[in-house]
């Protein structure tokens, strides 16, 4: 079969399209026959080495896929290996995709809106009065949060790089939309969903009411700081962290309740994933090449 195999860490030329022996189902697993796979900031981060948690190499990366098991139109969240013609998948987490749904629609949704709506209903208070900061958007995660901040009736401020993906931010329903030098003179919030890190999640903390909460999601911008507690008890402020992967191992009856219920917003039409582009297979070099120079959007 056809993938694409990361032999060592280092640019986008790493990315070797090649030809390779179809994956072993291991106890539990199916074959799922990929059409689309998801590209994620991970997968940059991972193919630049810079993951806290690498896979060995070689790998083919890839953890957000859509496509049919035994003629069924599925999603799934492998763990790793999306960028193939076929996958090995978890059965008990295979997700059928709306009929309406496009198989590129199904690989962009999964992992962003479980990513949004889990820390969003799980991990802080979010409701009508509610104001939430969503850093980065336009991209993946945050074009997710915009649609769910708003469905949980909060007004949603948005931040990104350009004016373009602000524009982005406001299609998808955020409030108002500002640049990151505007955001702490502009915004005073009760929860910060931040997948930036370095010095836009420090800054954060600034824009918090008492009782406001932070929630770390990634690092796309870099590694975060340690954090004195002082400042945060002094005044009455919270951090949460979120990592999919690590909740998926350990409390996998919450991923699975969050897929049902996001699924059926998505169904309802509350919320629909933003695929900003497609490429073929043996053009993954160009796509992470246009995710890690920040043109991407979704």
């Amino acid at each position: 079969m056809k993938a694409v195999v990361l032999r060592e860490t280092g640019g986008p030329e790493q990315l070797e399209p090649t030809e390779v022996p179809e994956p072993a189902p291991g106890d539990g697993q199916v074959l799922l026959y990929v059409r689309a796979a998801g590209i994620n900031f991970a997968d940059v981060l991972v193919r630049q080495g810079r993951y806290p948690q690498p896979p060995e190499l070689p790998t083919v990366l890839g953890t957000e896929v859509a496509g049919e098991v035994d003629g069924r139109r599925v999603m799934a969240l492998p763990r790793d290996g999306g960028y193939a013609e076929v996958a090995a998948v978890d059965e008990e987490l295979l997700v059928p995709l709306p009929d309406a749904a496009s198989f590129e629609e199904g690989a962009a949704f999964l992992l962003t809106f479980l990513t949004a709506w889990i820390p969003l209903t799980r991990q802080v208070r979010v409701g009508a009065g509610s104001v939430v900061l969503v850093h980065a958007a336009a991209g993946g995660v945050g074009s997710a949060a915009v649609q769910v901040a708003k469905h949980l009736g909060a007004r949603v401020v948005a931040t990104a790089s350009s004016e373009d993906k602000r524009g982005v931010a406001l299609e998808l329903g955020a409030d108002e939309a500002l640049g990151y030098d505007e955001f702490e003179e502009g915004v005073r919030a009760d929860v910060v969903l931040d997948s930036v890190g370095g010095e836009v999640f420090e800054r954060s903390f600034g824009v918090l009411k008492p009782l406001g909460t932070v929630v770390g999601i990634g690092f796309a911008g870099g590694w975060w700081k340690p954090l004195d507690p002082s400042p945060l008890v002094g005044r009455n402020l919270g951090l949460q962290g979120f990592y999919l992967g690590r909740l998926m191992r350990h409390r996998p009856d919450v991923v699975r309740e969050a897929i049902r219920e996001v699924v059926a917003l998505w169904e309802r039409g509350a919320v629909k994933p933003l695929v900003g582009a497609t490429f073929p297979l043996e053009a993954a070099p160009e796509a992470h090449r246009l995710i890690e120079e920040r043109r991407s959007v979704g």
